[in-house]
């Protein structure tokens, strides 16, 4: 998912765990070991994350479950390269939409599918 089609201003735990497909407890476990992921909480205490904490989020997906980084190398990527890092994770999604909709005319010219 690209940033701007984050509509909303704050996003549940389990909404987050959808966009970036991954479970809560995962989210959990990142905010402890990524000091710089601070969601707002309520008074209930229901995280509220932001679309730059879902960004931020999103970069550190890559990093560990597609890169295969260690935590603290994610960590180390984020503190002296973050810029690149998000730039490499825009391009990669902007990729994977093109690819899907191209499949989708694939599939809509009655080939087959990718």
């Amino acid at each position: 998912m690209i940033m701007e089609e984050l509509s909303k201003q704050y996003y549940k735990i389990k909404e987050v765990a959808e966009i970036l497909d991954v479970p809560q407890s995962t989210l959990r476990f990142w905010e402890k070991e990524f000091p710089m992921i601070k969601p707002i909480r309520s008074s209930h205490n229901i995280r509220y994350y932001r679309p730059q904490d879902i960004e931020l989020l999103r970069i550190i997906h890559y990093l560990i479950k597609d890169k295969g980084l260690k935590i603290e190398a994610a960590r180390e990527q984020l503190r002296s390269n973050k810029h690149n890092v998000s730039r490499r994770v825009e391009i990669i999604d902007r990729l994977k939409s093109v690819r899907s909709e191209l499949a989708n005319l694939l599939v809509a010219l009655g080939g087959r599918k990718l």
